[in-house]
């Protein structure tokens, strides 16, 4: 992508999560997506699960450069990683969002957020003991750039701690397809195909990894069908512990899943 057109991208996603420019294809999709699928993860554990594990990843801070890549206004973990890390910095396309960022990280030392492109000459900031991007990632078109700019920023031994959508489920890929058309932020939003996971773990050492909302994704249509609440409940409940234990050992049952935790380590 050459720089003008990068820029431009760059200007429509900024508005896109800034004034919620989205047409109604894409509106539908994010009640799906943001709607039902968030109630699911937040109704079963799986989202509290996701926070634990990437707390976990993050280890002992006190002495570690954080990057908080594409942060927007932050979330829970944006602010336990600045108010732990040595040095804590959160960076977004998005004015709106850096300014709101910058007043929650006022009385903390150590920490700032920057409007800058990560891709871009101006971002120069580097060493960094980890980079934390949370639904980041696949919003780089090009994954071999973003890969060697990544490698650039950490220090050796450095870690990324990532969590993004995936394509690789065949029904949700089928949608996907359907719905890409008319997507609005279709120039930036490309989840991780098979081809993409397996750049990653070339690239990197992948440490640990967890897929959510494998067998779980099919809870709205359980819901459909006669039964108790409590039966379907705990029914959906093994599906996570399901999806959760063996998408971290089996590649092929994580490729069923929807989202994608990865623990990576710069390689020597």
């Amino acid at each position: 992508m050459n720089k003008r057109h990068r820029k431009t991208v760059n200007q429509r996603q900024q508005e896109f999560y800034d004034k919620k420019r989205k047409n109604l294809p894409t509106r539908i999709w994010s009640y799906f997506r943001n709607g039902i699928l968030n109630r699911t993860k937040k109704g079963i554990g799986i989202e509290a699960d996701i926070y634990e594990l990437h707390r976990s990843w993050f280890g002992d801070l006190s002495q570690k450069k954080v990057l908080d890549l594409g942060c927007y206004a932050g979330n829970s973990l944006s602010m336990y990683l600045a108010q732990n890390s040595a040095e804590y910095l959160g960076i977004d396309l998005s004015p709106k969002g850096i300014e709101n960022l910058s007043g929650r990280l006022s009385q903390t030392d150590g920490a700032r957020a920057e409007v800058v492109d990560f891709l871009s000459k101006d971002f120069r900031e580097k060493d960094f003991d980890l980079i934390y991007a949370y639904g980041v990632l696949h919003h780089f078109k090009d994954v071999d750039e973003l890969i060697f700019k990544l490698k650039e920023k950490l220090k050796p031994n450095g870690a990324i701690i990532s969590h993004d959508p995936l394509e690789t489920s065949l029904p949700i890929k089928a949608i996907r397809t359907l719905y890409r058309p008319f997507q609005s932020d279709k120039d930036w939003e490309w989840p991780f195909s098979r081809k993409t996971y397996y750049k990653f773990e070339k690239a990197f050492e992948i440490i640990e990894r967890r897929a959510v909302l494998g067998k779980t994704k099919w809870l709205p249509f359980l819901n459909l069908l006669p039964g108790s609440n409590d039966k379907k409940l705990e029914k959906v409940k093994d599906w996570h512990r399901e999806d959760w234990e063996k998408s971290a050992i089996n590649d092929e049952y994580m490729f069923g899943c929807m989202h994608l935790s990865m623990f990576m380590q710069k390689k020597d």
